[in-house]
């Protein structure tokens, strides 16, 4: 029992002055979104009033725009991580981006990069598979799913990768 009272006496307290210019200076820095700027708010010891003054602060001055941070983070996930649309719409999902702004994100990413994105995942994955064994192409296939690419997308690009290596050994 004294231990919980300890640690909600533990918790940081700032004015509410400081939480801005550090939420600003961290937004200017690195795209954010909103409720990953309450949850450092909160963190501070800050009540609900000072942190929707705070975020209607830095969303007025387009210090945090969630339609541009779904934007970046799909861009980025698909580019960097090597993440499929399904994984990155979760992702937003759990940051409370709203449902438009996910859907214009994905919208955003290409096409290309989506299908790049499928096809490293895919070459980094089989190096060590056989095409011609069915259980190396349902692991090929779980694993693109569990990066979160459709299912019809990864049934496609397995099958491409079964016939190519079926070709290639025709050709030698």
């Amino acid at each position: 029992m004294e231990k919980e009272s300890n640690d909600k006496n533990n918790k940081k307290t700032i004015s509410v002055e400081a939480a801005r210019l550090r939420m600003a200076d961290l937004c200017a820095r690195s795209e954010q979104c909103s409720y990953d700027i309450e949850q450092k708010l909160r963190r501070y010891g800050l009540n609900n009033e000072e942190i929707s003054e705070i975020l209607k602060f830095l969303s007025e001055n387009k210090f945090v725009d969630d339609g541009r941070f779904a934007r970046s983070f799909a861009r980025d996930k698909v580019r960097f991580a090597g993440w499929g649309p399904m994984k990155i719409k979760m992702a937003l999902a759990a940051k409370r981006i709203n449902a438009r702004d996910i859907i214009e994100a994905l919208k955003a990413v290409e096409d290309t990069d989506n299908q790049a994105a499928l096809q490293r995942a895919l070459k980094s994955k089989v190096r060590n598979l056989d095409p011609n064994d069915r259980n190396d192409r349902q692991k090929a296939l779980r694993y693109l799913m569990s990066r979160g690419f459709k299912a019809d997308d990864c049934l496609k690009a397995v099958e491409a990768w079964r016939k190519n290596s079926l070709e290639e050994e025709d050709n030698h």
